[in-house]
């Protein structure tokens, strides 16, 4: 009967530890980390590999670290640093939980019903007019980038 009971009991304790994105409850590991934008990944790389190609002495780069400067050049919705701090201070004042702010900034969805779908979290915590005038912000800001 004890090992019955134990047994309960770690299956409600790994429950209880699962990750579920669309309750926003993420392993603890992830618990203080800051998410990044594609857009800033992809200004650290760019800063990384020109570092690299004004060393005295170059170093050839990573296929991954190549693969990932394409993926972040090809993905990246935000052209310069003003765009990115003005996008993330306009979703920070939102109270967004770090994973929706760096979800909405990165897939930059056209409508509240579309950024609830990919973004379940933000179905129970936000009504649709107030998502889309973010998403009209979010917009408005990309358009008038240089």
């Amino acid at each position: 009967m004890a090992s019955n009971s134990n047994a309960k009991l770690e299956k409600i304790a790994i429950n209880e530890n699962e990750e579920d994105a669309s309750q926003l409850q993420f392993p603890a590991e992830f618990e203080n980390a800051e998410t990044l934008l594609n857009s800033e990944v992809h200004m650290l790389l760019e800063h990384r590999k020109s570092q690299n190609e004004s060393a005295e002495e170059e170093q050839e780069l990573s296929e991954v670290f190549a693969k990932t400067l394409n993926y972040t050049q090809r993905f990246s919705r935000f052209k310069n640093r003003e765009t990115i701090t003005s996008v993330r201070s306009l979703l920070i004042q939102k109270k967004l939980h770090r994973f929706e702010l760096a979800s909405l900034a990165n897939l930059c969805p056209e409508t509240a019903e579309e950024a609830k779908a990919l973004i379940p979290s933000l179905d129970t915590r936000y009504e649709n007019e107030d998502l889309t005038q973010v998403l009209e912000d979010i917009q408005t800001k990309r358009s008038f980038q240089c």
